[in-house]
């Protein structure tokens, strides 16, 4: 019996079990589908379970069934409101029958028009005023609805700050937009706005299939909207332009594709994908300015890019800017330090560096390995080196030396601008004499004949670190 799941309900809804009392009405409107009260209890449990949108379906049910329902056009213009909704909200808050509106909703209402009204007003070219009405203290539906973190999103990708933008649209579910039937904002459907900012998002992150196929699923969803119709072809151009890009350049016709991605970026001139491709072409026509600029260009929108940090690098690295490169690559070896053409690169500016300033490169070797020092005199005259020197004491009848031996030599391998020296305490005792050697393994770091540190038994982890 439907009044019997309803009782069930109800009990639960008084005890704060809104799962429950939701599972109960849903078989209550199984038994009899056509009662509006059944769907009206639905959209309470909903509300308490903050499913805000689901409410607002399960309340225009009901007045499918009953157009007259007065309780449901009540809430639903409340649900509306939270929702930050302005079309047909005030029909629903104002239907005649019962009590009468609330007046706090009523000015949240006309807060709530004057709020749109200025974010469709600022959204094309008054980015920080889209900001702040953001972040006004408004409890109509900021926090609820989609399409508002959508706006914001908008906001910033205009504004050319890419991480806020994605970090926005990171809140709004992949599959999900707003899936309110009847949401509108700045006359567009509010699924089909969130698929377009998604779409410019996707853009702008070098995802081009990714922004043709959410803007395509847009236009479908609106079609008779032009600014979606707009921005579709702006995204399908912009596509169009990379992909002609890409095939030009795999074919070295680096001209031709700098051209095709001019022509993308005056569609879009904030991506930062495009100055990263055209960059690259600039690289490869000797132009190496103005590849640091497009770089710069891309990095302005995407601090972190590696692609154009490295690009940059290689540019700094012709232009003989060595400082410039050896920060590029020192950053980029932090973040990829198996990459063996970073370090090789890193070393190149390091002794570009070194020959500009007058100093000695001659000993200064690409790839080097472990060299073994076996006298006193040996090891002074190495340890005065002016790259660090990174000398390993230990001996191979020691187990814990004979474990450590492979990491200290892989390690080698990851700084190729310092020298690595191995020394037997067995077989040349004076030098670990002279240096007061008493635990195994020790790696001592020297600079310019200056002990620097001094590591007992460390681990390969702790080495790597202190280098």
């Amino acid at each position: 019996d439907a009044e019997d799941w309803r009782r069930s309900g109800d009990e639960s809804y008084a005890k704060g079990d809104f799962i429950k009392a939701l599972s109960f009405y849903e078989n209550a409107i199984a038994v009899s589908p056509a009662d509006p009260a059944y769907r009206f209890d639905r959209s309470s449990a909903l509300m308490g379970l903050q499913r805000l949108v689901d409410a607002a379906e399960a309340c225009k049910e009901v007045l499918r069934i009953d157009p007259e329902h007065v309780q449901a056009h009540h809430r639903l213009g409340s649900l509306l409101l939270r929702l930050g909704e302005v079309y047909d909200t005030r029909e629903h808050l104002c239907f005649p029958g019962g009590s009468r509106p609330n007046p706090d909703d009523l000015k949240k209402l006309q807060d709530l028009e004057k709020y749109m009204a200025n974010l469709a007003n600022y959204r094309r070219n008054n980015f920080d005023a889209v900001f702040q009405e953001m972040n006004k203290n408004v409890d109509f539906g900021i926090n609820y609805s989609p399409r508002l973190l959508a706006c914001k999103a908008e906001a910033h990708l205009n504004a050319n700050r890419l991480n806020n933008a994605m970090s926005t649209i990171s809140l709004l579910h992949q599959d999900a937009t707003t899936t309110f039937s009847d949401s509108k904002i700045f006359g567009m459907i509010s699924d089909s706005y969130i698929l377009m900012v998604r779409s410019m998002a996707e853009l702008a992150i070098g995802n081009f299939d990714g922004a043709v196929a959410a803007i395509d699923k847009a236009a479908v969803k609106d079609p008779h909207s032009e600014e979606i119709a707009e921005m579709a072809k702006k995204v399908k151009a912009v596509s169009r332009a990379r992909n002609f890009g890409k095939e030009l350049f795999k074919n070295q016709k680096f001209s031709e594709a700098s051209s095709a991605y001019t022509e993308g970026i005056g569609i879009f001139s904030c991506n930062p994908v495009l100055y990263c491709n055209r960059a690259a072409c600039w690289y490869k026509l000797g132009l190496f300015q103005q590849s640091v600029d497009d770089c710069d260009k891309a990095l302005s929108s995407l601090p972190q890019y590696a692609k154009a940090l490295l690009r940059r690098a290689a540019a700094y690295l012709k232009l003989e800017r060595w400082k410039q490169a050896i920060s590029e690559y020192e950053l980029l070896r932090r973040e990829h330090p198996d990459n063996a053409e970073i370090a090789e690169s890193l070393f190149d500016a390091q002794v570009g560096l070194k020959k500009s300033l007058g100093e000695d490169v001659s000993l200064m070797k690409w790839g080097g390995s472990v060299e073994s020092v076996d006298s006193l005199d040996k090891f002074r005259a190495v340890i005065q080196s002016q790259s660090a020197s990174v000398v390993l004491f230990g001996t191979s009848s020691d187990p814990v030396c004979r474990v450590f031996s492979p990491s200290f030599d892989a390690i080698c391998a990851i700084y190729p601008t310092m020298n690595f020296y191995n020394v037997d305490t067995e077989e040349a005792p004076e030098v670990a004499e002279a240096e007061k050697v008493k635990d195994l393994p020790t790696v001592n770091i020297y600079e310019r004949g200056r002990r620097v540190s001094e590591l007992l038994r460390p681990t390969a982890d702790f080495l790597d670190d202190s280098l």
